[in-house]
């Protein structure tokens, strides 16, 4: 029988009480492992009511005492390292070894968390006018929210609560459901590290969920990952409350290779890159771009045989390639998107679709699909995929190549394989993408740069982690100060100014 999982509100594990739940499956045998509770706009309120009175104390307590609770928890992210990844593994379908990566990228966020009393620090002007000093401090915004996806839940999750915490913020977490032992078991680990009761947690729910957190007027900030179209609706949705929202969506993320590039570089880096985590990235290669016939040719003999010879495995595999896709419903839409590149007249080079893991063959599995001869007008060059599904669109000149990527409404991440330094150099100013590659597929910035893309794949003026997280979470206050030196002054009627 399946467990039933909870919520964690207050410190402790909270049974859900809407009566509504949700399955949560292990991909790689297609079990149902866990049912999650669903919560209602009251049990999210009861959480955020929780928030608010413990949020206070928490912003008044100095900022290094406060990452030292976060130092507390990234030992102890340590120490449960295996047993979180297969938690991960099992509920994601990624492979142990990428879920110890999943895990690892939110550590080095919250590594740079530990720089919070640096970060925090305001500015302060001495004499700005005739007895007059002028001082600026950073403040918590109060309750802010946190809405993650299924594709990353460890590390987006500390992308989010991580900054919001060092800020001195309670923070609402609301996970996918697909997968939310992870988060779970992550706010446990904060609480185990010194954290007050009440100041990080997890909200289990659907849209119901979600669009509570919209509505409450005690939650000052949302971040948001996942689709471009609930991306938009949170935004929208959230700023016509009044309220503080970053939201990145979707992606199609270009590799332009050009002639002169290492071709057996550009290949390994198009598998890794392509089919990882079962293409459910939203930095994941979905379009190559060779620039030229015979650059074309030549990448697709290297990538024929490197996709055939994929090892699709179940997630405690450490060998595989990759593992299973997240839901039923995904790998059936990812296999539908297969169907219709077929029907608008792409060449399906490689065909995943029917593979059967021997042994699990109730799971969500799927082999990697290539195609030849895309075009910018196919569906499956327009639309997000999420699975291991690579499209070659073959481009003639490097203008092409450039204009498809700035022409294209996603503009999350893009990389160019070259040995050019002009080329490249000339490709990162121009193209319209918010993370630029060169001879680096996956251009995911490191911890202490921003995170964030372009166009519609993202919703807000501040990206993620580095320098603008902390501007995110919080608010900036202006004092302007002088003190009475004994001599009478009149009143004034006109604005200050410094003369």
């Amino acid at each position: 029988m399946a467990s039933e999982l909870y919520h964690f509100i207050g410190g402790k594990r909270v049974k859900g009480t809407s009566g509504r739940f949700a399955d949560v499956y292990w991909p790689m045998t297609g079990e149902v492992a866990a049912r999650v509770p669903l919560a209602s706009k009251a049990e999210l309120a009861a959480a955020v009511a929780n928030a608010k009175a413990a949020q206070p104390a928490w912003a008044a307590t100095n900022p290094q005492r406060r990452t030292r609770v976060i130092m507390k928890f990234i030992e102890l992210v340590a120490r449960d390292n295996d047993k979180l990844a297969l938690a991960l593994a099992r509920e994601h379908g990624k492979t142990i070894p990428d879920a110890k990566g999943d895990i690892q990228r939110g550590i080095e966020v919250m590594e740079v968390c530990l720089g919070a009393a640096h970060m925090l620090k305001g500015e302060f002007t001495d004499g700005a006018g005739p007895g007059i000093d002028i001082y600026s401090m950073r403040q918590s915004l109060g309750v802010v929210a946190g809405i993650t996806p299924f594709n990353f839940p460890a590390m987006i999750p500390m992308w989010k609560f991580g900054p919001a915490l060092a800020c001195g913020n309670a923070f609402i977490l609301k996970p996918s459901e697909r997968d939310p032992s992870v988060p779970l078991m992550l706010a446990e680990l904060m609480m185990e590290a010194g954290l007050p009761a009440g100041i990080l947690n997890v909200v289990n729910g659907d849209k119901e969920c979600v669009d509570a957190i919209l509505d409450d007027a005690d939650i000052s900030a949302i971040g948001f990952v996942g689709s471009t179209p609930i991306a938009e609706y949170i935004y929208t949705r959230g700023c016509a409350n009044g309220k503080r929202v970053q939201c990145f969506g979707g992606a199609k993320n270009h590799m332009i290779i050009m002639p002169d590039a290492d071709m057996d570089q550009a290949a390994d880096a198009l598998i890794g890159a392509g089919y990882g985590a079962a293409g459910e990235r939203c930095m994941a290669v979905s379009v190559a771009v060779p620039v030229g016939k015979a650059a074309a040719d030549a990448l697709m003999k290297k990538l024929i045989p490197r996709v055939e010879s994929l090892k699709v495995g179940p997630s405690t595999d450490e060998k595989a390639d990759f593992g299973p896709l997240v839901t039923k419903e995904a790998l059936a839409r990812v296999k539908g998107y297969v169907d219709i590149g077929i029907k608008e007249g792409a060449k399906l080079v490689v065909d995943g679709r029917d593979f059967k893991m021997q042994g699990y063959e109730g799971g969500f599995y799927m082999g990697g699909c290539l195609f030849d001869n895309v075009t910018k007008d196919m569906r499956i060059y327009k639309e997000e995929i999420f699975g291991p599904v690579l499209s070659v669109v073959r481009a003639k000149t490097y203008e092409e190549g450039l204009k498809l990527a700035n022409d294209h409404e996603y503009g999350n991440g893009v990389a160019i394989f070259t040995r050019d330094g002009d080329a490249a150099r000339d490709f990162a100013s121009k193209v319209q993408v918010g993370m630029v590659g060169i001879n680096v597929p996956i251009p995911v910035p490191l911890a202490y740069y921003t995170f964030g893309g372009w166009k519609r794949s993202g919703f807000g003026d501040l990206n993620q982690h580095g320098p603008d997280a902390f501007r995110f979470y919080t608010k900036t206050k202006t004092v302007t100060s002088r003190w009475p030196s004994g001599t009478k002054e009149g009143a004034e009627f006109v604005i200050p100014t410094m003369k």
